[in-house]
């Protein structure tokens, strides 16, 4: 009796400890390294692979490996992004772009008939593996090999899913018309996936492996290549394999400007999100927004017109600048103050006042952020993507790893003007092998010369306005991570004209909200946005929080 007393104690104990520890794994802190990321498993390989020395650059391209397979709604190596990287010898951050581009057969109005995304046609050249290899060879300590087999590993055994990809895979699954992506990704008895379930993926474990044994020659050439190259010609898409082989990841200088006292990194183009964040943020700079109060109509009357004019200016100006000029007075302080002087403190300004409807590409906002330190300081923030939930929603046959479909990131019709948000300026219009406009915003803040917050968000294109809130929240208003992160966001991007905010139907939010309203701001109820994996250092050590809203996990290193 008494023996049974005591496993029935240790049983409950240790459920209860298990409990206790799916709980803790939105928030950990350390000073030995820490992930936070999208995928539970992701961010256990990163951790594991600073436990055996790796550093920040180490963790981040096995964390990324590790979502291609655990987090194929995002995770990828079939598509691309973009790391920034603070280095811990005092070096300037670095930023690699590894931005998906145009095959070399694109044409301006190839897309100008519209049709579904969710086709060979719209896969553009991808960039991740060029990327990661990329970021290993300026900063990784460990060898290539160490980074990519726990990936191969976790696809050839499998992993185990839990709720939100088993409905997320299913409900794709049930959507699709690409037989190898059922065929891959489907349940072997055809009904749908279940939290618990375990996902194998063999043919993509064998390619990973190629990755591992071969470096990036081992995608962009070799059999891989081979495999990708027939899928396009089999399903009518335009990349070929001088396309792969000529494909280059890029270094280049993130976006730095001032903001109270802090020093920010961000992201430069193809991406748009510095240059957006750098003006919102300095026109915010010229008020005090905490004398104000995080929830007054006042306060967030701000937030809006600066989203505003950001905005709009990103949809005027911003693309790949190996095509394109953009200017430089887009970051400075005197641009930001003349910005800030045509805001009405009593009346929402009619967007129309900041230039004519400008028709620009939409953008999903399945994407994927995680963001790593290590126990030097070392900081990395990667945003990578397919573009949509799942890409294209092809599978290379016999390759096992899904492509991206980021052509639709491009404006389709050149000069077609409209008030639904579409943009089709000359700055971002489909030329062979550019690199598409982005949204992807990773972001460092530095304090006294060393990284302060890492963070960064999907979304599309409401992603600059997830790091702009995050961002604030901590600086401005001095909240705990966990309550920046989880503090509802607002979203508004110059068109279509509505405000979106995730407080709106709360009645803690209901004065501000009727008083914005009596303004001219429309606003509209969201259910949510973006998924901001953070890391915020203080004299504490590091504080990795993943985003309730996802399913993310944040590791630390033992």
């Amino acid at each position: 009796m008494l023996r049974r007393s005591l496993a029935l104690l240790l049983v409950t104990a240790l459920a209860f400890t298990s409990a206790l520890v799916a709980q803790d794994r939105r928030d950990v802190s350390g000073d030995l390294g820490v992930v936070a990321s999208s995928s539970p498993d992701a961010s256990d390989l990163g951790a594991a692979i600073m436990e055996r020395g790796g550093n920040a650059v180490d963790a981040a391209i096995a964390t990324a490996f590790a979502m291609a397979v655990t987090h194929p709604t995002a995770g990828n190596i079939g598509g691309g992004g973009f790391m920034l990287i603070y280095p811990d010898d005092g070096s300037p951050p670095v930023f690699i772009d590894y931005r998906e581009k145009a095959p070399l057969s694109s044409t301006p109005d190839m897309y100008a008939e519209g049709g579904s995304r969710k086709t060979h046609r719209y896969v553009g050249v991808p960039g991740t593996v060029r990327g990661l290899a990329l970021a290993h060879e300026i900063y990784g300590s460990l060898s290539w090999k160490q980074l990519v087999e726990p990936a191969v590993k976790l696809a050839a055994e499998g992993f185990v899913m839990n709720e939100g990809l088993a409905r997320s895979l299913s409900g794709a699954l049930r959507s699709s018309s690409n037989e190898e992506f059922m065929r891959v990704y489907g349940k072997k008895d055809g009904s749908a996936w279940q939290a618990g379930d375990r996902l194998k993926l063999p043919d993509l474990a064998a390619t990973l492996q190629r990755i591992a044994d071969h470096g990036r020659d081992g995608f962009y050439k070799g059999k891989t290549a081979e495999l990708f190259a027939a899928e396009m010609e089999r399903g009518g898409g335009y990349v070929t394999r001088e396309d792969l082989a000529r494909y280059r990841a890029r270094v280049r200088v993130p976006i730095r400007f001032s903001y109270r006292g802090y020093e920010i990194f961000s992201a430069p183009p193809p991406s748009s999100g510095g240059i957006t964040l750098a003006q919102m943020l300095q026109i915010l700079e010229l008020y005090d927004l905490r004398a104000m109060g995080r929830w007054s109509s006042e306060t967030n009357h701000l937030i809006i017109e600066a989203m505003r004019r950001g905005y709009a200016n990103r949809a005027q100006y911003l693309g790949d600048t190996d095509f394109v000029d953009i200017p430089d007075f887009l970051t400075s302080k005197d641009f930001a103050k003349e910005l800030a002087e045509s805001i009405d403190p009593q009346q929402a300004t009619a967007s129309e006042k900041l230039g004519p409807p400008i028709a620009m590409a939409g953008e999903s906002r399945e994407t994927t952020h995680f963001s790593v330190v290590d126990r030097r300081g070392m900081a990395v923030s990667n945003t990578y993507t397919l573009e949509a939930g799942y890409g294209s929603g092809v599978v290379v046959t016999g390759a096992g790893f899904l492509l991206n479909n980021e052509m639709g990131d491009f404006n389709p019709q050149p000069g077609v003007t409209n008030r639904r948000g579409t943009i089709g300026t000359p700055a971002n219009l489909i030329v062979p092998e550019k690199r598409m406009l982005s949204s992807m915003t990773p972001t460092i803040v530095a304090k006294a010369g060393r990284p302060y917050l890492v963070t960064g968000s999907p979304g599309g294109r409401t992603i600059i306005n997830t790091v702009l809130c995050v961002v604030i929240n901590v600086l401005d208003f001095e909240m705990d991570l966990r309550d920046a992160i989880d503090a509802p966001r607002t979203d508004h991007e110059w068109f279509p004209e509505r405000v979106r905010f995730m407080g709106a139907a709360d009645a803690a939010h209901a004065e501000m909200v009727k008083e914005l309203q009596t303004i001219g701001h429309e606003i509209q109820p969201s259910r949510g946005q973006g998924d901001a994996n953070s890391i915020l250092l203080t004299g504490d050590g590091a504080r990795a929080t993943a985003d309730s809203r996802w399913g993310g996990a944040a590791a630390a290193k033992k």
